[in-house]
This record gives C-alpha cells, structure tokens and sequence, in this order.
C-alpha cells in the first residue's frame, strides 16, 4: 500500500491532533532515513502508522492483546503505556502486510529495546522529536538526533526516566535496558 492510501487508512483511527504527529513523525522519519541511509518510503510508512491504535480505550486494547495472544509482560498490561503499539504493528501486519521489522519498530517505538535496528532507532525517536513537540529541550534532542542517534536515544530516556520518577510514574525495564545496552555498546 502507497503512502497516500495509508494516510487516507489512518484517518479513521485518529483525531486530527493525533493525526497532525503521525504525519510529522513521518516526516522527520524521513529526513532520519536519509541521514542515516536507509529505505526511506519503508521508514516513513512506519511512522505514519505507528500510533494507529493510539486512541482506542485501554480495556480495548488489554483484550485485543489477550485475544490476539500478543506477548505484553504484567507491568505494560498494568501501565499500559506500550500496548497500543504492540496493538498497531498487529494490525499492520494483518491489514496492510507490514513486514517483520516494520511491526517490530512500531511495538517497540515506546520504550525502545536493546540491539534496535536502524529503523526501530528512527521510528523510536522520530516520535519523541516531531514538529509538533514542544517541550523544552525539544530542538537540542532534534540536533542530537541528526548527528548521533543512539545518544538522541540516550538523552530522551535519561529525560523521561527522570520525568516519571518526579511524576512518582512507574518507569519499565525495557527503556532502562534499552539505555544501557547503548551506553555499554557505544562506538569509541
């Protein structure tokens, strides 16, 4: 499926709101696929569809999780913070044929994992940088993120876990995983 016609899909699971950051997170995916030198029309259908189940209800998304036997641990079934990307790269696999790493890169675009691929790097920050964040901070992560990803991806976890903790938030292992297989695996 083109990316026009997934627009068009995308429509009718989303709020304009919500919509606007999917296009954007396309769009800085993109501008990331190039930098980086991937497939930039596979990165960018990534992107655009990897908050699809964004605005369905939690107890909608628990069910569609336990219905669709889709491993999510006790604490993401609790927090629920993950699910709906766990939801969304299911229904990209069954509505739209995204493969593997396609699904694999909207799952995981919350937390992040340790070993990500170039495109669940991309599609990972992308979401935290697009153009319709505002936060502070926001523009330093953007510049990070254009010269070295994996220390975007550092920052924007060390940021959260700090955010959560002062929020009195749970915070999952995987983000903390995810932050310290790069810090232990970063090119000298």
């Amino acid at each position: 499926m083109e990316i026009e016609e997934l627009k068009e899909e995308l429509k009718k699971y989303l709020k304009t709101s919500r919509y606007d950051h999917s296009i954007s997170v396309m769009e800085v995916s993109g501008q990331l696929a190039e930098k980086y030198h991937i497939n930039k029309e596979k990165v960018m259908k990534v992107a655009l569809m990897h908050d699809m189940a964004k605005e369905l209800p939690f107890d909608e998304l628990k069910n569609y999780i336990i219905k669709n036997n889709i491993y999510a641990s006790k604490m993401e079934m609790r927090v629920g913070v993950t699910l709906h990307g766990k939801v969304a790269a299911d229904m990209c696999k069954k509505k739209y044929g995204f493969d593997y790493e396609m699904c694999k890169a909207i799952s995981i675009h919350t937390t992040g994992k340790p070993r990500m691929s170039l495109l669940e790097k991309i599609i990972f920050i992308a979401d935290k940088i697009d153009y319709t964040r505002t936060y502070e901070g926001v523009q330093e992560l953007r510049d990070l993120a254009f010269q070295d990803i994996d220390s975007a991806i550092v920052k924007n976890i060390e940021n959260s876990i700090i955010r959560n903790i002062e929020s009195n938030r749970l915070i999952l292992e995987e983000s903390i995983k995810t932050r310290n297989y790069i810090l232990i695996n970063a090119k000298k």
